[in-house]
């Protein structure tokens, strides 16, 4: 990919930056590249995905000893192997789809 973006990155690294810090970097990405669908699309992607991780973590805290195990064991697996993942992809220039959160993203982008 060699789109540009405002920021004055490739697209590809734009989009893989949008979820470097979760749902903080992919909201400043979506506040910052209003015309690329590509990092918008990733950025939202982001939001969705690791926002809803965010406060699945700080509902499940609140149910004792399985919920527990599910925001100190579960969430944490499930983020760490998504962030590398959504990252390489978007690097690739590949517009990777999870479901529900990236087709939310996908028709919100199109």
């Amino acid at each position: 990919m060699t789109g540009g973006t405002a920021s004055g990155l490739d697209e590809n690294v734009a989009g893989a930056l949008a979820y470097a810090l979760g749902w903080i970097s992919g909201a400043a990405f979506l506040l910052t590249e209003p015309a690329n669908r590509f990092v918008r699309f990733h950025a939202l992607q982001s939001i969705l995905v690791f926002g809803g991780l965010s406060l699945a973590w700080f509902i499940t805290l609140s149910i004792p000893i399985i919920g527990w195990a599910v925001a100190f064991i579960v969430i944490p697996i499930v983020s760490v192997v998504l962030w590398p993942l959504l990252m390489f992809k978007a690097y690739q220039g590949e517009r990777f789809k999870l479901p529900f959160a990236g087709d939310i993203a996908d028709q919100r982008e199109r």
